[in-house]
């Protein structure tokens, strides 16, 4: 249980990393990075004021695909290639837009892959992801050659998630300092997240649980959360129709009620900088409702809309 818990801790890292990168700076000539297309040129060009404080605040909320993965690990649930995305078709992605999202879909099937220690195949999806890097340029932040090595030693998973997460900090602080490319983010954590649900939404269909239910349920929160990123970028044809995409499956959540209990609060000892401090840490459970109709809805628009964004 604490390995898993380190990972937790270490992908709410990456994600954070990845959220972060719709932080705004100030618009500038685009030209040198967005030279393949001018759909990216009309993107890149929108730089959107967001604070950094609300973003965190999103991201806090987003539930990792590795997190996913390991609850279907431990109800159980076998593997299955079926759920992945084709690898095949990054051959065919010639703009920046495709080329982020399907960075953010391979990187939860990778996590997928990782939490059941499918190594062959894992190293497939680094590959693959340091192609996307590379198209995105800023391959020279990914470290493939050891992400390889890892990911064949089924002892290193730590050391894998972790050596991702570096990377991931790597790129962030490169985009960061590059004007005209935090919408790239937005879509990474657009692929992520929705990969993530598919995953899930998959194991549901031929394995249910109520504890994979809720767990889909409680996707509204941050369906709805995510839907406030990508509608600063609305006024971009290409934005639109995913947030069009996104908004079939957000009629089916707002179906859903979910209340809250609030538990007692916990003090938490945490050691900075040799100092120990006191956290008083509220705790909160969330109590979804969710028929079965709702679910086999859910389930049947997320495959629509996942196998659109990978292009089958």
């Amino acid at each position: 249980m604490k390995q898993i818990l380190y990972i937790f801790k270490n992908v709410q890292g990456f994600l954070l990393v990845l959220i972060l990168m719709v932080s705004c700076r100030t618009s500038v000539d685009n030209s040198e990075y967005n030279e393949n297309t001018r759909q990216d040129s009309s993107i890149s060009a929108m730089e959107i004021e967001v604070s950094e404080e609300a973003l965190v605040e999103i991201v806090a909320n987003i539930a990792s695909p590795i997190e996913m993965a390991a609850l279907m690990n431990r109800l159980g649930v076998p593997f299955s290639k079926r759920y992945l995305a084709n690898t095949s078709s990054v051959n065919d992605l010639n703009t920046n837009f495709q080329m982020a999202y399907k960075l953010g879909i391979f990187g939860a099937d990778l996590g997928y892959l990782n939490m059941y220690e499918k190594s062959s195949a894992a190293v497939e999806y680094i590959s693959i992801i340091k192609t996307l890097a590379d198209g995105l340029r800023v391959g020279q932040f990914f470290d493939y050659t050891t992400l390889k090595r890892l990911a064949t030693n089924n002892q290193n998973l730590d050391s894998l998630m972790f050596l991702s997460v570096h990377s991931y900090n790597e790129i962030d602080s490169y985009l960061r300092e590059t004007p005209g490319r935090s919408y790239l983010s937005s879509l990474m954590i657009s692929g992520l997240w929705i990969e993530g649900l598919y995953l899930i939404t998959q194991v549901a269909k031929e394995y249910p649980h109520p504890d994979i239910s809720e767990r889909i349920g409680e996707q509204k929160i941050i369906l709805t959360d995510l839907l406030n990123v990508l509608n600063l970028y609305k006024k971009n044809p290409s934005f639109n129709e995913l947030i069009r995409d996104f908004e079939t499956l957000n009629v089916e959540f707002k179906k859903i009620n979910i209340t809250y209990e609030i538990g007692e609060p916990e003090t938490i000892e945490k050691v900075i900088e040799k100092d120990t401090i006191l956290v008083i840490v509220q705790n909160e459970k969330s109590i979804v409702d969710i028929s079965e109709d709702q679910l086999n809805s859910i389930i049947e628009k997320t495959e629509k809309v996942r196998n659109k964004l990978i292009g089958l």
